[in-house]
């Protein structure tokens, strides 16, 4: 038995993805110019880790898997190249990171009254 061969389309409302409304990782890590400015007037262009370096490099002290908003200038540090790697590079670094962004968290809840 052979039958012609007869496409149908595919309904319209199949063509078009959903929506997200969820932002992404990459899109809550994402560091706009706002921010950044801010980071920056904050750091006097010197190193927040090491205080003695220019600072060239924005390091997140929340990584962006452990982001519940949008990036702020609170969840970053301004820091020179060498002080970016031993942050995210060595596991002193890394409890260091951790630990300023749990004190930073908690005195902001602590200023919101929460």
């Amino acid at each position: 038995m052979n039958m012609p061969f007869r496409p149908c389309p595919k309904p319209s409302a199949a063509k078009h993805k959903p929506v997200r409304v969820k932002p992404t990782q990459r899109q809550m890590g994402e560091i706009s110019k706002p921010v950044d400015r801010e980071l920056k007037h904050r750091s006097h262009g010197v190193c927040e880790w090491c205080g003695r370096r220019p600072a060239a490099e924005r390091a997140h002290l929340t990584g962006r898997g452990h982001l519940e908003h949008k990036t702020t200038a609170v969840d970053l540090a301004h820091v020179c190249t060498e002080c970016h790697r031993e942050l995210d590079g060595t596991e002193t670094g890394i409890r260091a990171r951790r630990l300023i962004a749990t004190i930073v968290n908690a005195e902001l809840q602590r200023e919101r009254g929460g």
